[in-house]
């Protein structure tokens, strides 16, 4: 399980943060950001005695590489402190058989029309969406939003099982499938993802159109930004599995980053409900680093977000400089704001 602290700016934050948003994605771990800098600044990491200069490390691959291993030591070393989980009688814990393993999900139901249900990114359990782990915090966003809301762990996070099956889009698709097809009890879903959950919950639309009745997308991963080398993949599976076992979602799931994105351009475009993503435009420790490594601009994840609006009538780009990769936790009431929009939106 990936144990992280309650939103605090710490070295663990900055390290997970750095070491996906580097390489893959802005990201996919929790993630903090840091000062909001220009590219041209000095931007320094500090915690204790260890400090890092970044334009210094933008100069070659292997310092890189290096800053990476250091970032992902540091990671492990600070997510270890497990939170002690905080149950809820109003929140439901369930097993779904996946048959090769099961999955376990979090939800809050009470038959409303719709079922909200949230996808998180490489590297998070249900726990991106609820980092207290109080799952009071579940209810009360289901109270907040009036509408019944569901959580899982994917395979390999949590207390969720684990397979040796690859773990491609496709199979994360279909096991989410089968977690709606066991929780939804038939009814339309809006889904909301984060990151590398973007693609998963992008697949599940496409082949799922008239289960679908809206999306939410929190700066999610793209393949016209994303573009990984096999290098860059086995680096970041390496790094997972040094630090939470082979069998580990995150380490299963990096295997897989190229094919990932490789497929989702392959993908048609979203069915036409509405949409709304949050885009972050802001120039903090993490996406500064990610655009430099990719060659790419905040421009260029504003853009490929853009993609998305294609066949979609009802679509709304919201960006902001307030918050880093983690949208929903660092701007909560955009979140909130936009999520309520959304589902203001339907029938």
């Amino acid at each position: 399980m990936l144990c992280y602290p309650p939103i605090t700016s710490n070295l663990k934050w900055v390290a997970f943060t750095l070491m996906k948003q580097i390489l893959f994605t802005p990201s996919a771990t929790p993630g903090r950001t840091g000062q909001q800098t220009s590219r041209r600044q000095s931007q320094h990491i500090a915690a204790g005695q260890f400090s890092i200069s970044f334009p210094s490390i933008y100069k070659t691959t292997f310092m890189r590489n290096l800053l990476l291993l250091l970032l992902i030591t540091a990671a492990s070393f600070f997510s270890c402190k497990k939170q002690k989980p905080v149950q809820s009688p109003y929140v439901t814990e369930t097993k779904v058989d996946i048959s090769t393993h099961k999955l376990t999900a979090y939800s809050v139901i009470k038959n409303s029309k719709y079922l909200v249900v949230f996808e998180a990114g490489l590297g998070d359990g249900h726990e991106s969406w609820n980092p207290t782990l109080n799952q009071r915090d579940i209810a009360v966003l289901s109270d907040s939003v009036k509408t019944d809301i569901l959580m899982y762990d994917r395979a390999g996070y949590g207390k969720s099982g684990f397979n040796a099956a690859p773990r491609n889009i496709i199979k994360l698709r279909s096991e989410l499938e089968m977690v709606i097809n066991q929780l939804a009890g038939g009814r339309k879903v809006v889904l909301v993802a984060h990151s590398l959950g973007g693609l998963i919950i992008r697949d599940y639309a496409i082949k799922n159109p008239a289960k679908v009745a809206a999306l939410l997308l929190a700066d999610p991963s793209h393949e016209a930004y994303n573009q990984p080398t096999q290098a860059t993949e086995d680096l970041i599976y390496n790094m997972f599995v040094t630090s939470f076992g082979a069998n580990s979602g995150a380490a299963t799931e990096a295997r897989q980053l190229i094919e990932d994105f490789q497929y989702s351009a392959t993908l048609n475009p979203l069915p036409n409900v509405p949409v709304i993503v949050l885009t972050s435009m802001k120039h903090d420790a993490g996406n500064n680093y990610s655009d430099a490594a990719y060659g790419k601009t905040r421009q260029d994840w504003y853009n490929a977000h853009e993609q998305l609006r294609t066949g979609v009538t009802d679509f709304t780009h919201v960006q902001t400089v307030n918050a880093g990769h983690y949208i929903h936790q660092q701007e909560p009431a955009l979140f909130l704001t936009n999520l309520k929009l959304l589902l203001s939106k339907l029938p």
